[in-house]
């Protein structure tokens, strides 16, 4: 018995009612692509307005060391200091994301570890979700200086770890919860069939578990980047973004400050988008992925 089929004789899989099981057409799709630009309209007009602005009003002015400098002064920054000069951005942009990936495979992995045996055992639940718990509860800013005193300022393994105790809480939180809130009506089918835990786990729980697991993997890539830039603010090598962001607004050029922000925020975008695709890909079958039918 597959995952599909119980989803099916559950009710929950697609062919339950009229037309569930029906893919839009062309002429649907199209509609709903346009309706999507349509909606979205507005705030683009609104973010290129506010930065026509911007530009209008900081650019006319010759100001030395403004906070908040021009778009133009910004990107010409990016570029200025894309591949070289004192702050390679795209280098240091490169070693965020690379300790920003690290903390993540570990903070996952070690949260599905405990997410699979606090689902599964009563006493490891007493046990493991208490300490789950105090670890979400560590101040990330009073952490990091602990962590590169254990791991070595210069490790990267000291930022993957501070990330990785960042994101360990949303997934083992996320996880349980798809473990264990399974329809009562999918378990009753399993245990008819005379079907063993291993199976129940790996035919029903795993998958209605894996949309929870999705969600707490799009809002740990976000934690990532924060995580792994707060702990190269407090020491690390001069090519990560934390670094540049301290060593450049000390030397008053918050353009390239402003720079290394967006590219931080353009690569957690970025690794977002990424996890969202590999969801569509593992997980085509859910209504998050499939979207509101036309």
């Amino acid at each position: 018995m597959t995952a599909s089929t119980v989803r099916a004789e559950t009710g929950r899989g697609v062919g339950v009612g009229a037309g569930a099981g029906r893919a839009p057409g062309p002429r649907g799709v199209g509609r709903r692509r346009a309706r999507r630009i349509g909606d979205s309209l507005p705030a683009v007009l609104v973010f290129v307005g506010v930065v026509a602005l911007w530009e209008t009003v900081v650019g006319n002015l010759d100001v030395r060391g403004l906070p908040l400098p021009a778009p133009s002064q910004i990107v010409g920054a990016l570029i200025e200091n894309w591949s070289g000069g004192r702050w390679p951005l795209g280098k240091a942009a490169a070693a965020t994301l690379f300790e920003a990936v690290g903390g993540l495979a570990i903070g996952t992995t070690g949260g599905l570890v405990i997410a699979f045996l606090t689902a599964r055992f009563a006493a490891a639940r007493e046990v493991l979700l208490p300490l789950a718990i105090a670890a979400s509860a560590v101040p990330i800013i009073a952490f990091a200086p602990l962590m590169n005193n254990w791991f070595g300022v210069l490790n990267p393994l000291s930022k993957m770890m501070i990330v990785a105790v960042l994101v360990f809480f949303p997934v083992v939180v996320n996880v349980i919860r798809g473990l264990t809130q399974v329809e009562p009506a999918a378990l009753e089918l399993m245990r008819s069939y005379a079907a063993s835990e291993s199976t129940i786990l790996r035919v029903v729980r795993v998958p209605n578990a894996l949309p929870y697991f999705f969600t707490a993997l799009k809002v740990s890539a976000t934690l990532s980047l924060i995580g792994a830039i707060v702990g190269e603010y407090f020491g690390g090598t001069s090519s990560v973004l934390g670094q540049v962001i301290v060593a450049s607004a000390g030397s008053l050029r918050f353009d390239v400050t402003w720079a290394a922000i967006i590219l931080g925020a353009l690569t957690g975008i970025v690794f977002y988008l990424a996890i969202v695709v590999v969801e569509r890909l593992v997980i085509p079958w859910h209504a998050s992925v499939r979207g509101s039918e036309p």
